[in-house]
């Protein structure tokens, strides 16, 4: 869903964003949360976080429950599930705090912040932009993929954009960007590019795999776990493009909170608890060995 890197100079270097997809038949019924129940308040760490957030015993948490494996909602259609759920949870435990979820539109989470949540955990890319708005404390990183169906019918060329509808999630830089190109397009006197942009990405992943529109364009980690989930009906095109960190968003200026939320995270990738988590949803690769506060790249 849910970010980018550097905007891309010619539309021939469009390939420059990070979305995740999910995928509307997955069977979610299997999956369970792992268990963070042995995970204990680190004092010296819980001490850290502010009266504000931790009156009432909770951290709320923002997020747009759509974008398998990261976040995204169980067969019951209620309970979240994915990796960023397991570790909000676990980063709750170091915090001596209970995790609470509230699902919200993607493009409503940061401004949200700090008024109907304590910290926002979907996906976030970091960029510049963001960061002028929100801190982030860093916890992944993703590459970018085009994903076609299976055997590319459509003949996607990535290079070659202009009139294609291409699919992205509202409100990331992936829109952004493919607008960006899309003007480019028209620049060159060629046909725009078709931005399809939906509020949910299973909604985009549906779309690829019904031939409604040509491709989507996503972050790598949650793509893989779209085709995985999808047999044989999709497929990337080319290889994953750029790497970009994944942060928790947190109210500007919050530097007590972002300290709390840093060392928790730390917390985890130290102990361990970290790396099985993204073990458990197939996202080992995305692992970083440090939290790092707006890291600039």
């Amino acid at each position: 869903m849910r970010t980018g890197r550097a905007m891309c100079a010619s539309l021939l270097s469009i390939v420059c964003v990070a979305a995740l997809s999910s995928c509307g038949t997955v069977d979610e019924s299997s999956f369970r949360a792992y268990d963070v129940s042995h995970i204990s308040r680190v004092d010296d760490i819980a001490r850290l976080v502010p009266e504000s957030v931790a009156r009432d015993g909770k951290l709320s948490v923002g997020m747009n429950a759509s974008y398998a494996p990261a976040e995204f909602l169980a067969s019951d259609g209620q309970t979240p599930v994915g990796y960023d759920v397991d570790l909000s949870r676990a980063m709750a435990q170091v915090l001596g705090l209970k995790a609470q979820f509230v699902n919200a539109s993607f493009d409503s989470i940061i401004p949200s912040i700090g008024s109907k949540f304590d910290i926002g955990m979907s996906a976030f890319s970091i960029t510049p932009e963001r960061i002028e708005t929100v801190d982030f404390v860093s916890y992944f990183k993703a590459g970018e993929k085009f994903v076609v169906r299976k055997g590319n019918p459509e003949r996607v060329n990535r290079d070659q954009l202009c009139g294609r509808k291409i699919g992205v999630q509202t409100g990331t830089i992936e829109e952004q960007h493919l607008l960006t190109a899309s003007e480019q397009c028209e620049a060159q006197d060629k046909p725009d590019i078709e931005v399809m942009s939906f509020k949910q990405q299973a909604t985009v992943t549906t779309a690829v795999m019904t031939g409604k529109i040509d491709a989507f364009y996503a972050d790598s980690p949650v793509a893989g776990y779209a085709m995985s989930q999808t047999g044989d009906a999709l497929e990337s095109l080319g290889q994953d493009i750029g790497v970009a960190h994944h942060g928790i968003a947190i109210t500007k200026g919050d530097e007590q909170t972002v300290e709390a939320i840093q060392q928790a995270m730390q917390w985890l990738m130290d102990s361990g608890d970290y790396q099985k988590i993204l073990h458990m949803w197939g996202a080992d690769d995305g692992a970083e060995h440090q939290a790092l506060i707006n890291p600039q790249e």
